[in-house]
């Protein structure tokens, strides 16, 4: 039965991929981290092609947004952005999906767009972002969240990372976590054309501050495909 699973689950994430086309030049913004004059430390004051054995003129993206569409049924017209980079003011791995706004907003449009957010690392958590009543008489609204972290939801459960599942499967014979060579095969077949006019040099990459979110090109970018970033939501760490 397990092998079935993994079977059926392996087959749809194939099955996906052959609905996204090659990415092409358009679809990418690709920067480089420069020198930060301000940076805490020596790193964030080096840019990129500062470093020893960087070429002057080198091209070599350290950041890069991209965007895809699924061309199906279900996911037409749905942009997926993937995001990645060096030297960025977070280290974080998580899938973020925004919801659009409502219709009409009786606080006024002050309300900003929920998210549900799978956080991978650091700190794995499930949460929804939500806008809420704030306490008290006052009518207005304030950024709050529907939360599942697990270090905190699980006291004292040694949760394992990726690379330790990945090894434990990898002796238990157990294929759950690894790549298939199909699907290996359509990723290879999305990002491999753009990969080589990159290394061909037919995109300069936009530099960013060390530090910063990114390029600001980049934040035009995922604007322009209906990503709305406020800046206003603050995670609070439990005490």
């Amino acid at each position: 039965k397990q092998w079935y699973q993994r079977r059926v689950r392996g087959d749809e994430k194939v099955k996906v991929l052959k609905f996204v086309k090659p990415l092409e030049l358009d679809d990418v913004i690709t920067g480089q981290y420069v020198a930060n004059p301000d940076g805490k430390t020596e790193d964030a004051r080096t840019g990129y092609k500062e470093d020893p054995g960087v070429p002057a003129d080198s091209k070599t993206p350290t950041y890069a947004v991209a965007k895809m569409y699924i061309d199906n049924d279900r996911w037409a017209g749905v942009p997926f952005i993937l995001k990645c980079g060096k030297a960025l003011n977070e280290r974080k791995a998580e899938i973020r999906i925004q919801f659009k706004d409502t219709p009409s907003d009786i606080f006024g449009n002050t309300c900003r767009r929920n998210e549900l957010v799978i956080r991978v690392q650091p700190s794995e958590a499930v949460y929804c972002k939500m806008n809420v009543k704030s306490p008290g008489m006052s009518f207005n609204t304030v950024e709050s969240e529907l939360n599942l972290s697990y270090h905190d939801r699980f006291e004292g459960l040694d949760l394992p990372d990726a690379y330790e599942r990945l090894i434990l499967d990898f002796i238990l014979g157990s294929q759950t976590n690894f790549v298939r060579t199909d699907e290996l095969a359509e990723a290879w077949r999305i990002f491999t054309p753009l990969l080589h006019k990159l290394d061909a040099g037919e995109k300069d990459p936009v530099e960013y501050m060390y530090g910063s979110r990114g390029p600001a090109e980049a934040d035009r970018f995922v604007r322009d495909l209906g990503f709305a970033f406020s800046g206003t939501y603050k995670w609070t760490e439990k005490k």
